[in-house]
């Protein structure tokens, strides 16, 4: 199938990751999901607005009883601190004692998930976890451990499939990088 390059505001963006290794990428996650949290009742926290896509296709295929949630994560300035701080909106759950799947779409420096682990695990989860759709290895700029990657990526700059480029590319079902 021929993919012509997609111009989104003022950048033009070319195929990267057609949606069908997309999804049999998800599908293996899914699986190493569903044998690790077996019997467990995992909840996954899934972080908007990047990560509904991959949260859907994710979920039809975990196939051990589990609950999902949404969270969106508020940056505001903390003068004690560096500067922006990541505050979670939205979650109703109980997470103590439970096991917790974080689903992001994307990890590449890492701040948002080394920012949310702390608050998460005060909260007396029996273990966290992170499932992302991609991962920039060569970005991160944290010492995580990221469990359940689907897709490791070049640090290249990438919409499509939930990510976007101020707001707009959510919808496209591949994923494209800029040209």
């Amino acid at each position: 199938m021929h993919h012509p390059p997609v111009t989104i505001q003022d950048k033009q963006f070319s195929i990267y990751i057609p949606e069908r290794k997309i999804l049999h990428s998800v599908e293996i996650v899914a699986a190493r999901i569903s044998h690790d949290f077996r019997g467990k009742d995992p909840l996954f926290l899934t972080v908007l607005n990047g990560a509904f896509m991959f949260a859907s296709d994710l979920m039809k295929e975990v196939s051990t009883p589990c609950e999902i949630s949404f969270i969106r994560l508020s940056s505001y300035e903390d003068m004690q601190s560096t500067g922006k701080v990541k505050e979670i909106i939205g979650l109703k759950e109980e997470v103590k004692g439970r096991h917790v799947v974080i689903v992001e779409d994307i990890v590449d420096t890492g701040h948002t998930i080394a920012g949310l682990l702390p608050q998460l695990h005060a909260k007396g989860p029996a273990s966290v976890e992170v499932a992302t759709l991609l991962i920039k290895p060569e970005s991160l700029q944290h010492n995580l451990s990221i469990k359940y990657p689907a897709l490791s990526i070049a640090n290249d700059f990438v919409v499509g499939y939930g990510l976007d480029y101020n707001g707009f590319g959510r919808n496209l079902r591949d994923i494209y990088k800029v040209m």
